[in-house]
């Protein structure tokens, strides 16, 4: 059983910066594929990042440049930096994983179908 716990939110100013954390535990986190994913008010949950087992990542193009997302396998810890902040950015921000041993490819990372397990959420709020 994979457990997933977010942390790193709060308030936070605009044009700051800001690591979320997402510790797992249970499994082999070696092996999951991770993902970030969002929801502000009143809108529907977005995709952000994943990271893949071997570290490599992928970014939703509305976030890239922004947005890093990367993962300590040794600490069974993925991150979320974000780089200047914006109101936008105000969110419940949720990670996801799935078992990488399973089919998957670049092209579904993106859908929260695919992923097995759900942290709680820690909430983001960025004031102006």
């Amino acid at each position: 059983q994979v457990r997933l716990l977010e942390s790193g939110g709060g308030l936070a100013q605009a044009g700051g910066s800001l690591r979320l954390s997402c510790a797992a535990s249970g499994g082999t986190f070696s092996t999951l594929t991770l993902a970030w994913f969002r929801q502000g008010p009143g809108k529907e949950r977005e995709f952000l990042a994943a990271t893949v087992a071997s570290g490599s990542t992928t970014y939703d193009e509305r976030v890239k440049g922004r947005f890093t997302a990367s993962r300590d396998n040794a600490k069974s810890t993925m991150y979320l930096e974000i780089n200047s902040l914006k109101p936008e950015e105000t969110a419940v921000y949720h990670c996801a994983a799935f078992d990488s041993s399973r089919d998957w490819n670049w092209r579904n990372v993106r859908s929260a179908n695919v992923y097995d397990y759900w942290g709680q959420g820690t909430q983001l709020t960025v004031s102006s």
